[in-house]
């Protein structure tokens, strides 16, 4: 949307980050697609690096570099999540025991369980993500003329975005709500993650909000909420941004 008054944008909760308490975490104060703004094209701004992925084939790439440039566009506060190197986040991070269920428990009995108890089903992560797209793309070539996802227009790519974080969208072999909100949380994963895992090229992110990344010396700065730290942040490798 464009009109921020009727929905708030995702730049506009990224930038209220900076009056959040560090603690908090800043990827948990993002909320949902309800704000990714519109444009007139669904090529992303910025290059991403030539990367090649391993994990994900040709039509899940094309789905996932349509729809991560939908849920972080590029705009005038920062860069989205394509040229954030986001894709190559999420091709990496797939191949990890947390991705692949090597981290956890995942025998049955496989159940519908209350929000408090967490995901309960049989799929890891990895296969939500892989069972979702293709799922997504069935039901886009079914209802837009044969069309995937990534073919179609910027503002039917949102709209399905929406619908499915809303469980709108009935989805062969998995739940709509499900696969969208593991896609957005890797998604904020990727982009606000230091960038030895990929994502957050040039520490942008961290630039955006100002957030001082591994630096060890900001205790003056702990209670402060009214403005971004001052600095360019530090990444793990001891890089300076």
């Amino acid at each position: 949307m464009s009109d921020e008054t009727k929905s708030p944008s995702r730049r506009s909760l990224i930038k209220s980050l900076v009056f959040v308490p560090m603690g908090v975490g800043v990827a948990g104060a993002i909320q949902g697609v309800t704000g990714a703004t519109a444009s007139t094209t669904t090529t992303a701004e910025g290059k991403p690096d030539d990367y090649k992925p391993t994990f994900f084939n040709t039509d899940e790439w094309r789905f996932l570099g349509a729809a991560v440039d939908r849920l972080i566009p590029h705009d005038e506060h920062g860069p989205g999540a394509v040229e954030s190197g986001v894709l190559e986040f999420l091709d990496r991070h797939m191949q990890t025991p947390y991705a692949n269920g090597g981290a956890w428990y995942m025998q049955g009995p496989f159940l519908e369980a209350a929000p408090e108890f967490g995901y309960q089903g049989k799929l890891p992560l990895r296969d939500i993500l892989r069972v979702g797209i293709k799922a997504m793309d069935a039901h886009c070539t079914a209802n837009f003329s044969g069309k995937r996802f990534a073919d179609l227009g910027v503002a039917k790519q949102e709209a399905l975005l929406k619908d499915a974080e809303a469980g709108k969208i009935k989805l062969e072999n998995i739940s709509a709500k499900l696969f969208f909100s593991n896609l957005l949380n890797e998604t904020r994963n990727g982009y606000f993650a230091d960038p030895r895992h990929g994502g957050n090229k040039n520490m942008g992110a961290w630039k955006m909000i100002g957030y001082p990344g591994m630096r060890a010396d900001y205790l003056d700065w702990v209670e402060v909420r009214d403005k971004p730290y001052p600095i360019g942040p530090v990444d793990l490798a001891g890089r300076r941004g």
